[in-house]
C-alpha cells in the first residue's frame, strides 16, 4: 500500500516542480562508497526478527519465506520471487565467538590463510584451531530488476545450507553460451544474464527452513541495462563499491544461521 501512495503522489506532481528537481538533480545526494551501504537481500525465517511485531525490524505484511531487503525494508513474496542480475561474486570467510561463550563478530579472515584449513568439524559448524566458529559465505552482488524496468544494487549472501544452492548457480552461469552470427559459441559475461531468485522449503529431521532456489530467465536484452550492470561490477572491482556491513548486521546474520535453520 505505501509503495502504491507514493506512485501516486509522483504521478501528481507538477511539471513546474518536476522541471525544479530535474535543475537540482542529485544535489547534496553525493556520498562516498565508505558512508553507504550496499544491502543485502536475505530469506525470512520463522525465527526472524522482522516477523516479530514487538522487535524493532519488524516489516508489515511479510511472512516466512518471503525476500526482504535489510535497509530498506522492502519485501518480495517468495514463491514470486525476485529477478536479479548477478554482476560480481565473492567468498568471504567470517570468524564469530560461540554463542555459549558470548558470541560476536571477529572479523573477516583472508582467504589465503592457512588457518581455513585448519578447522575441524563439530555437528554443523567448523570450529577454528582458536575454538571460534567459521562462517562462510559466498556474496553476489547482483542488479534486482523491478517489473517496472527499474532496478536497485544488492547482495545475495548464501551460507550454511545455501551454499550449495550457489555452487550450482554459479556452475548455471559458467555453462552459459551465446550463439554468434557465424555460429560459433562465446560464453556472455555474468552480467549479460537474468535469473528469478525464488523461495522453497527444505527441512530435516530437525525441522524445516526456506533456502534459494534458481531459475533461468535468459540474456539482458536491454542494452541501457546491461551498461548499468557492466559500470556496477566495474565499481565493485575498482573497490568503490562495498557490502560492508558492522558488526551487528554481522552478528544477526550469524544468530539467524544459528537460530533458524535446524541443520
Amino acid at each position: 500500500m505505501a509503495n502504491e501512495v507514493a506512485t501516486a503522489k509522483n504521478t501528481a506532481l507538477s511539471a513546474a516542480l518536476l522541471e525544479d528537481m530535474v535543475l537540482d538533480a542529485g544535489e547534496g545526494a553525493a556520498f562516498s562508497a565508505d558512508e553507504m551501504q550496499i544491502p543485502f537481500v536475505r530469506l525470512l525465517q520463522a525465527l526472524s526478527p522482522q516477523l516479530n511485531k514487538k522487535k524493532a525490524e519488524y516489516i508489515d505484511g511479510a511472512s516466512s519465506g518471503d525476500a526482504f531487503n535489510n535497509v530498506t525494508g522492502q519485501y518480495w513474496d517468495g514463491e514470486q520471487g525476485l529477478t536479479v542480475i548477478p554482476c560480481y561474486q565473492t567468498t568471504k570467510y567470517l570468524e564469530f565467538t560461540p554463542r555459549e561463550m558470548g558470541g560476536g563478530f571477529r572479523g573477516e579472515i583472508n582467504p589465503n590463510n592457512p588457518v581455513l584449513q585448519q578447522t575441524t568439524r563439530s555437528g554443523s559448524k567448523e570450529i577454528l584451531p582458536n575454538g571460534n566458529e567459521l562462517v562462510k559465505s559466498d556474496q553476489h552482488f547482483c542488479l534486482i530488476v523491478d517489473e517496472d524496468g527499474g532496478f536497485q544494487p544488492a547482495v545475495i549472501d548464501m551460507k550454511s545450507t545455501q551454499l550449495k544452492v550457489s555452487r550450482r548457480w554459479k556452475t548455471q552461469i559458467a555453462m552459459q553460451k551465446v550463439t554468434l552470427p557465424n555460429g560459433s559459441k562465446v560464453t556472455p559475461p555474468v552480467f549479460a544474464t537474468m535469473w528469478k531468485l525464488r523461495s522453497v522449503e527444505e527441512s530435516n529431521d530437525q525441522g524445516s527452513w526456506s533456502n534459494w532456489a534458481v531459475e533461468k530467465v535468459g540474456l539482458v536484452e536491454d542494452r541501457d541495462l546491461y551498461q548499468e550492470a557492466r559500470t556496477f561490477r566495474k565499481s565493485i572491482e575498482a573497490g568503490e563499491v562495498k557490502a560492508a556491513p558492522d558488526e551487528h548486521e554481522q552478528s544477526a546474520a550469524r544468530q539467524e544461521a544459528d537460530q533458524d535453520i535446524p541443520f
